[in-house]
């Protein structure tokens, strides 16, 4: 049955404007610009961030994001999903453009899925990364925004790669991308262990995103967790940032704790003495006359 029997819609009249967008072949750039020089010079400035983290340790890839899209001054949306499942051993966060990093993403789950149908198996983790970075690769210099994180687990064991839209393909332990991940470094930077518990993994990923969010406008909303085991990947939790933030400063502090273990006793009249020293052993050197 067609659309029109269904609700009465008549197709609009093809001499009026259209509000879509034109089709793939209709876009162009005025005669004697440059594609890439038009972009630059024409194109929309809409300041946009966000706080993602991904981190390798025993037990396998942790993977962690915000939920806020902005579009300049404007939340466009406060619960979108920014770590996006490849197959079951693999996952990737996104940081730059929306429309980019999902479109790219359909691209890459499509291409694993024709190697998997020739090959009778699925690329490994660093297999997947350099294939990403070749495609976008091609479109370098057109205002392409795509920094992602993949994290999987293969025939190697736990692995993490950073790719970039520009070509770059690093291997590491910690990434964090977007314009909280300073914040997020900060707290990764002097909590993280390769041989850490999972539970220890969770609260330091939760942390570092949950503080990102509390310095950066551009972040915020919840904070979702991920982690990608031998078995394949597990969504672990979504926690509001705010509260998550509010419970994180009712906790004591180690930094707290070290600060009261070191203040020395001046109930005693003066500080203690070094440790491996006796009262007796601090003498104060005289001069020869």
């Amino acid at each position: 049955m067609a659309l029109q029997d269904v609700c009465k819609w008549q197709a609009p009249d093809t001499q009026e404007t259209s509000p879509h967008l034109p089709q793939a072949g209709g876009w162009a750039v005025p005669r004697g610009w440059d594609p890439q020089a038009f972009l630059q010079t024409h194109g929309p400035r809409l300041a946009h961030g966000t706080t993602t983290l991904a981190f390798r340790f025993r037990h396998g890839v942790i993977a962690a994001a915000d939920t806020r899209s902005s579009c300049g001054n404007y939340v466009a949306c406060p619960a979108s999903r920014k770590v996006i499942p490849v197959h079951q051993h693999l996952l990737g966060t996104t940081s730059g453009t929306s429309a980019d990093c999902v479109t790219w993403y359909r691209v890459l789950q499509r291409e694993l899925r024709l190697r998997a149908l020739r090959e009778g198996q699925l690329p490994s983790v660093a297999g997947a990364a350099k294939l990403l970075s070749v495609m976008m690769s091609r479109y370098r210099g057109l205002d392409l925004c795509v920094a992602t994180a993949l994290c999987g687990w293969d025939r190697s064991g736990p692995a993490l790669f950073y790719v970039y839209s520009d070509g770059t393909c690093l291997q590491g332990d910690i990434f964090s991308v977007g314009s909280g991940s300073p914040y997020a470094y900060g707290v990764l930077d002097g909590g993280y262990r390769y041989d850490m518990s999972t539970q220890e993994a969770y609260a330091l990923a939760r942390r570092a995103v949950a503080h990102a969010t509390r310095r950066d406008a551009y972040s915020g909303g919840s904070v979702d967790l991920f982690h990608v085991r031998e078995t394949g990947w597990e969504y672990v939790s979504c926690h509001d940032a705010w509260v998550l933030y509010s419970e994180l400063q009712k906790l004591p502090g180690p930094e707290k704790e070290q600060e009261e273990e070191a203040t020395p006793d001046r109930a005693g009249g003066g500080r203690e003495p070094s440790v491996g020293l006796a009262p007796g052993d601090l003498k104060v050197p005289t001069e020869r006359l």
